[in-house]
């Protein structure tokens, strides 16, 4: 007989499958098969550390996706790329390198990045590879490489041509610790302690007019203030002017729709800028512009005496004199939810700045027809974008003042400031190292130009990840085929930037949608159901959870979270994890042990037999359908409650006595068991080898991948439901065995009597209907309740509603 390994060493074993599948390209794209395609656009992942908890989450469930995916025939486009152009690479290669950015040479600190990157990107992607995700990793794409930059580039230049994109001087949200303009994809709200304070302004007669604000520091930036047009108490001032407190400034009394005369005094302040009503009153009154804080966060000489502080210095040496003036009323903790950027988690502040846009808040209702238009799961997840497409106020800022990222492909003419664009067949390009297209302004017909210095927004590269991987496949006969692609898989927190700014370049510059799905994942939570983060220092590192338990067993935890929903991290949930992989091995082991000498054909098959295949059938029917609809969750419960409750607790001690006692059974009964067993475990495995592949192929390797002739489980065929298998008389007459060997069981276990004590007589009470079927599997009701006889008669246990039974000792 075949001597298999004793136990399962789990870290031996994925390194090893890692290996075999990468060399024997198991999960390749057949560029030369006529196969059906399924393409995934698959998140690249930020460059910013390691892998951490979230990504092992939400990356395993779209493998999982992909896995099945291949099993059921298709040729899966699954490539993988790296997110490297962006403010967190910066501050990582900062961090690595013990440097500021600010204090460098751009090409200096663009060639440390670029070198940091080379170093530490084959252990970064190493950690998704280790998890077991089934990217071809030969399709690969970075998103400062020159594939990608000459896309991104090339996507400026069209919707530059197509009139989307427009350079000017305008109120900008700006990150003072980044000191670089963002969007408003970036914004992120934190809840932050405050107060109101009601300052007294003098009117030109010399009363006072208390207003309330909770950012007295940009009392010098005040150019106006506002009243509700129908508020009584302010409507006899409008038109008259207030002395701005501790300035020698005078502003005029406007009124506007927007000012609520319940919030506060009723009456507002407008400075450039606190906020988007602040840029809106500016925009409509032709207001003075009074800029008194620095790109560095910090107030200028506009401020007076408060020139060099920083803004919540500032905020304090104001309200002290504020106070010492009595020019304080009264002060009102709140708080209040103030917008933070949020990479650095700093509130971010309006800057007057010149910066590049694309023009899109005129299409507002095509982008939601497009989100309806793309099939969601699950479908509630819709709401998230629509709410965002209502809720957009500003155009989309793409420019950002850092030295590491995509160039913008533009000169400007040093005379009249003409925009340059460079020709695409030079793409791509650097403008501070490379020159012009032209010798001459077109505008102007001035020779010296300036270079932009400027980089573009790391999400107007990141929202062309379709692009990105297609294009790597430009010129192959599938090509066409691949876009729009069939998958889009990401979790719910980026559905406002990432979604929905690769939706809007798609729209723009193909006028589709850039996928036929979405598959939407939550977010692993600690266990406290509170969100991970570094300064909580509730963080769980996966590579650690893969050292102690396996990263089948991490992936069997992601598997636990429905479509959309947050999962707190329980590790009793990799503990039963490894005891499924214990499990598996050892239910595998001894189907194997008995499959030495099967012949692979179906045989006539004993009733419990039949049971356990129609059952099968059900399981497999219903595994595909979950898949079908993007449930992995339910094909993890469903084959877990199968594999332990039906498989193992039942089917497996009622065939043991037919495997290992063929001759005290009619010919034919073992390999009726030997059938079961072979159907029975390999679906089993299939069914679960997307969600735990390692452990799944490790069995497969034992003995099934040479009867199939198959290199892989997972390049092997997805079960398929026989119907002609299914038997309901079977099932009836199986369940009957399984109530009826049950209860004996229990009897057994509360006589404190071992399971294998013989029982002289064992009495069926139950009609004539219901005893034909228990007749059809009392030979195997016998050798598992280890009776010497078995009589229909009178009982007084009750098994089920048909059945009730009599024990012997």
């Amino acid at each position: 007989m075949m001597q298999l390994p004793k136990n399962y060493n789990a870290k031996e074993a994925e390194k090893k499958w890692s290996s075999y599948w990468e060399k024997e390209l198991i999960y390749a794209f057949d560029q030369k098969s006529d196969k059906e395609i399924y393409s995934i656009d698959t998140p690249p992942p930020t460059v910013s550390g390691k892998m951490h908890l979230g990504h092992s989450f939400s990356y395993s469930q779209q493998d999982f996706l992909a896995r099945y995916k291949r099993m059921k025939g298709f040729n899966v486009f699954y490539p993988y790329g790296t997110d490297d152009n962006g403010l967190a690479t910066e501050r990582l290669v900062e961090r690595i390198n013990n440097v500021k950015s600010k204090d460098m040479k751009r090409e200096e600190f663009i060639k440390l990045c670029l070198k940091t990157l080379k170093k530490i990107r084959p252990d970064f992607v190493q950690d998704w590879k280790n998890i077991g995700v089934s990217c071809d990793f030969s399709i690969f794409y970075s998103t400062i490489n020159d594939h990608c930059r000459k896309i991104s580039q090339k996507s400026f230049i069209d919707l530059y041509k197509d009139g989307r994109e427009f350079r000017k001087e305008a109120p900008t949200m700006w990150c003072p610790e980044c000191q670089t303009a963002i969007a408003q994809v970036e914004l992120e709200d934190k809840d932050l302690k405050s107060y109101f304070n009601d300052i007294i302004f003098k009117l030109e007669n010399g009363q006072d007019l208390i207003i309330a604000t909770t950012r007295p520091e940009l009392l010098g930036a005040c150019v106006a203030i506002f009243a509700h047009p129908d508020d009584k108490r302010y409507k006899q001032l409008f038109g008259k002017k207030a002395k701005v407190p501790l300035y020698d400034l005078w502003v005029e009394i406007i009124p506007s729709e927007k000012a609520d005369p319940e919030k506060g005094t009723g009456i507002l302040m407008c400075c450039t800028f606190g906020d988007q009503d602040d840029i809106e009153h500016y925009k409509a009154h032709n207001l003075d512009l009074r800029m008194i804080i620095t790109k560095d966060g910090k107030m200028n000489k506009l401020s007076g005496k408060y020139e060099g502080m920083k803004i919540e210095e500032a905020r304090h040496a104001i309200i002290d004199d504020l106070k010492a003036n009595n020019l304080l009323i009264k002060q009102e903790p709140l708080k209040h939810t103030v917008n933070v950027h949020e990479r650095c988690g700093t509130p971010i502040e309006i800057m007057n700045t010149k910066q590049w846009f694309i023009r899109y808040l005129d299409l507002k209702d095509k982008f939601l027809e497009a989100g309806a238009a793309m099939k969601w799961f699950p479908e509630h997840m819709r709401i998230r974008l629509d709410h965002w497409i209502y809720g957009l106020q500003w155009d989309w800022c793409i420019s950002r003042q850092r030295h590491f990222g995509i160039p913008f492909p533009v000169w400007y003419c040093k005379k009249c400031d003409e925009a340059v664009l460079a020709d695409i067949k030079d793409l791509p390009v650097d403008p501070t190292e490379d020159k012009p297209p032209v010798k001459k302004c077109p505008k102007c017909g001035h020779n010296e130009f300036i270079a932009e210095k400027d980089v573009l927004d790391t999400w107007a590269t990141s929202s062309l990840s379709p692009q990105l991987a297609v294009e790597l496949m430009k010129g192959k006969p599938f090509y066409k085929k691949l876009f729009p692609m069939d998958l889009r898989p990401q979790a719910h927190d980026i559905i406002t930037f990432w979604l929905f700014n690769t939706m809007v370049k798609s729209q723009l510059h193909y006028n589709k949608n850039p996928w036929k799905n979405i598959m939407i994942s939550g977010f692993a939570l600690d266990p406290h159901g509170k969100k991970m983060s570094k300064s909580k220092g509730n963080t769980i590192a996966p590579q650690d959870m893969i050292e102690k338990y396996s990263a089948d067993c991490l992936r069997f935890w992601a598997a636990g979270s429905k479509l959309g929903e947050d999962l707190p991290f329980q590790e009793k949930d990799l503990v039963t994890g490894k005891k499924m992989t214990t499990k598996l091995w050892n239910a595998s082991k001894f189907a194997i042990m008995h499959l030495q000498d099967f012949k692979y054909e179906r045989h006539e098959l004993e009733t419990m037999d039949k049971w356990l295949i129609s059952k099968l059938q059900k399981l497999i029917k219903k595994c595909t359908e979950s898949f079908d609809e993007y449930e992995y969750s339910k094909v993890k419960s469903e084959t877990e409650n199968f594999f332990w409750n039906v498989f193992c607790d039942q089917y497996l001690e009622i065939v043991k006595d037919r495997l290992y006692n063929p001759d005290k059974y009619h010919e034919g009964a073992r390999e009726s068991a030997q059938f079961g067993l072979y159907e029975g475990i390999l679906n089993i495995l299939k069914l679960m080898a997307p969600i735990m592949p390692f452990i799944t192929e490790e069995i497969y390797h034992l003995y099934f991948d040479k009867i199939e002739n198959k290199k892989s489980i997972h390049n092997s065929d997805w079960p398929e439901c026989n119907e002609s298998y299914i038997d309901k008389k079977a099932e009836n007459a199986g369940d009957h065995a399984v109530d009826i060997i049950s209860a004996v069981r229990k009897f057994k276990s509360d006589s404190q009597l071992s399971l294998k004590t013989e029982l002289s007589e064992l009495i069926i009470d139950c009609d004539d209907k219901t005893r034909k079927l228990i007749e059809l599997v009392l030979s195997d009701i016998t050798s598992t309740t280890k009776a010497k006889d078995i009589v229909f008669g009178k009982g007084k246990i009750k098994v089920n509603e048909e059945v009730k039974i009599g024990i012997k000792k």
